[in-house]
């Protein structure tokens, strides 16, 4: 039995709204945050020293400590840490994203003296690395949990795709042209070989331009092969769609599918790159943090 786009070894292909929507809602509740505080700074409500302004820097520097408990699980798997590493994931991306905002409110909108804007700044270039990093992640892992991916299994995906697309194809008595087009696009994309990172990104920009156009050609054939093959079976409205909506599924997993297996080697190198800064930068972070933490109470 040939598997489909629908299992469970696909799913990292296919877009899925609801792990869309999640880090969306979160980041977009960060901004709503960071405007209403904004907007509110100039009434003098917190102060860095006292009350609750100081608290919540108490706060947000704790949660950015605690990002370091994610990396001890992910390092010590059998470690008696409560919940799975893709439990401290997301505790880790909420911290790093709220932390900050936490202490954005103890500063009141407002930079302060030396030692306090080194500590901001440094937050904020961890922040942001953050989530560069968390963008790459996802590129070389099947989906934002699971494992890293190989190259070889993508390309034994794609074969499993490719024939389960062709029965549904060969069903509505056309594969040949379809395939000529996929081929040709799988071709091209696989064969490309980047000599360096500025050379992988290029083909990785070009290889998605593509990948967008030939969706959109191929999505029209779909509807309009669907739509003859209907007339002549006498389907129904509802069948016709839903044939339509299986075949474009296909056919969006597989080009998916395609671009992840050109792009693996280049974020991969990326990656690594990427983590040989955050982890300075992070302790960067704790370090200025701590002699802002110092400053304050001495003086």
């Amino acid at each position: 039995m040939v598997a489909t786009e629908s299992s469970p070894r696909y799913a990292h292909y296919v877009a899925n709204s609801a792990a869309r929507a999640a880090p969306l809602l979160v980041a977009l509740a960060a901004v709503v945050s960071l405007i209403v505080g904004w907007l509110q700074s100039d009434e003098e409500y917190l102060t860095p020293k006292s009350g609750l302004g100081y608290w919540l820097g108490i706060v947000g520097g704790s949660m950015m400590l605690l990002l370091l408990v994610y990396s001890y699980r992910k390092r010590h798997p059998m470690s008696r840490l409560p919940g799975s590493t893709p439990i401290w994931f997301r505790v880790h991306m909420f911290l790093g994203i709220f932390g900050p905002v936490l202490v954005i409110y103890h500063a009141n909108f407002r930079l302060g003296a030396l030692n306090s804007n080194v500590a901001f700044f440094a937050m904020l270039i961890v922040a942001l690395s953050g989530v560069i990093g968390r963008y790459i992640y996802g590129k070389i892992h099947m989906g934002v949990h699971g494992r890293k991916a190989e190259a070889r299994e993508i390309r034994e995906d794609l074969e499993e795709m490719r024939k389960a697309f062709d029965v549904d194809l060969v069903e509505l008595g056309s594969s040949d042209r379809f395939f000529q087009r996929l081929d040709a696009f799988n071709d091209e994309t696989l064969a490309a070989r980047p000599s360096g990172a500025h050379d992988g990104l290029l083909c990785a920009m070009r290889a998605t331009a593509r990948s967008l156009a030939l969706k959109n050609e191929m999505r029209s054939s779909v509807r309009d092969l669907v739509r003859i093959t209907a007339e002549k079976e006498h389907w129904s409205l509802h069948e016709q769609q839903q044939r339509a909506a299986i075949l474009e599924r296909r056919l969006s997993t597989y080009i998916t599918a395609t671009l992840k297996a050109l792009e693996l080697s280049f974020y991969e190198r990326l990656f690594a790159a990427w983590h040989v800064l955050h982890l300075p930068l992070f302790f960067v972070l704790v370090v200025t943090a701590l002699l802002h933490v110092w400053a304050v109470h001495r003086y």
